[in-house]
């Protein structure tokens, strides 16, 4: 279907050739009537009218092709010089109309910032800001790659166990556990599970059998080695196991009681085995380098990875979740669009920010606005060029010849009378 624009140039092209045809007509009907005045002063008129017409026609022609397809000197002048009519084009696109100069003058008049913030006030809760918004956060998150980051985590976590000093922190934790009276609650646990291991039935036959072992090995002479024969063949394994079992049961309860002084001699050493620690600096070494080993040993990515994998997926999870756009999104960016409306500072440093960014995008893309002009231009033939061209300038072209035809009319009649009355 042919457009409306694109039969105007077939009309005013239709109109040019008719005011042509008029002329020439007029010419030719003018002839029989040459020597009365009013046939001179008209046969003038159309004559110079032709003339005119003819110019122009040529003239408008021999821009786009040869007239009557004779291969005239300098005419067809697009397709001849359509390589140098294309690179000035291009150079005055790039170096004139949208020259680097005038769109960085053109990009510091805009505030973007301004309208950017207008157009959120007004759709900042409108539902398409606020699934692109949820969409956005979401890709982001879906996009971190987490098996790249955990290496790096395990770097930073390494390097800050590493950077821990034991003979900082090691007296600071005896301190600690001095002051909580965590080595009295150890000793405590201890002792609760010792009577746990007393009174089992298997721990009785174990300590008679070792006391019976222990008898038997010791080496007496005389009347000592009698007495402990006797001893022995008044007391079995069961036995013996009994009486040790007790025994222990019974150091174990007192052991319990807070005024017991061998409870109070015992934890009197631990603590002063704990504050000597602070001071021996060989312990503090070997301890540092064991550190030190264990880390050089420890390989948590894996594990680190399955925790961000693990975090990864519980955030989009809560992204996703219907109640985080009004709970917290957009509460975020209404505070953050308020805070940014009252501080014209922050303002100024975004706007100038995004222009520079825009600015050395500009810069660094500007050929390539030629380059795109160049290649549009390429991938049109020279008929289809010429044809969009005159699709698009014809009418001014057509009425060219059309007032080539009137002008030289009217000429004609005014050159005709002054011959008369010369």
């Amino acid at each position: 279907m042919i457009s409306k624009k694109s039969k105007q140039p077939k009309k005013s092209k239709r109109l040019a050739s008719f005011s042509l045809a008029v002329m020439g007509a007029g010419f030719v009907a003018t002839i029989p009537f040459q020597g009365s005045h009013l046939g001179n002063l008209l046969q003038g008129g159309f004559e110079a009218g032709l003339v005119g017409g003819l110019a122009d026609w040529f003239a408008v022609t021999a821009l786009f092709r040869h007239p009557l397809g004779v291969p005239i000197p300098h005419t067809a002048l697009l397709p001849k010089n359509r390589q140098r009519i294309t690179k000035a084009l291009v150079s005055t696109l790039e170096n004139d109309w949208l020259s680097k100069e005038s769109i960085r003058s053109k990009i510091k008049q805009i505030h973007l910032t301004e309208k950017l913030l207008s157009v959120l006030e007004k759709e900042i809760y409108s539902d398409s800001v606020k699934r692109g918004a949820v969409s956005l956060i979401a890709q982001m998150i879906g996009h971190i790659p987490v098996e790249k980051v955990a290496p790096f985590v395990e770097k930073e976590i390494k390097s800050s166990v590493r950077s821990i000093e034991i003979n900082a922190v090691l007296p600071f934790a005896i301190d600690q556990v001095l002051i909580r009276e965590y080595d009295e609650k150890s000793f405590d646990y201890l002792l609760d599970k010792a009577e746990e291991w007393i009174k089992e039935r298997d721990t009785k036959n174990q300590l008679g059998n070792l006391a019976i072992r222990v008898l038997d090995n010791i080496e007496l002479d005389g009347f000592l080695r009698f007495a402990l024969k006797s001893f022995q063949n008044l007391l079995n394994e069961e036995k013996l196991g009994s009486i040790l079992q007790n025994l222990l049961l019974s150091v174990v309860s007192n052991l319990r009681q807070k005024d017991d002084p061998n409870r109070k001699a015992l934890l009197l050493h631990v603590r002063k085995e704990l504050q000597n620690i602070k001071d021996n600096k060989e312990l503090l070494g070997e301890i540092e380098n064991w550190k030190d080993h264990l880390i050089d040993r420890w390989e948590p990515a894996e594990k680190i990875t399955e925790i961000l994998q693990r975090a990864q997926q519980k955030a989009l999870a809560f992204v996703q979740d219907g109640k985080f756009t009004d709970t917290y999104l957009l509460p975020f960016l209404t505070r953050l669009l308020n805070d940014l409306q009252k501080n014209p500072e922050k303002l100024h440093i975004i706007e100038n920010w995004i222009q520079k960014q825009i600015i050395h995008l500009v810069e660094e893309n500007h050929s390539k606005i030629g380059q795109l002009v160049q290649e549009n231009l390429d991938k049109l033939d020279n008929e289809t060029l010429i044809h969009m061209m005159e699709n698009k300038i014809g009418t001014d072209l057509q009425w060219i010849r059309v007032n080539g035809a009137v002008c030289g009319f009217i000429i004609g009649i005014l050159l005709t009378e002054i011959k008369a009355l010369i």
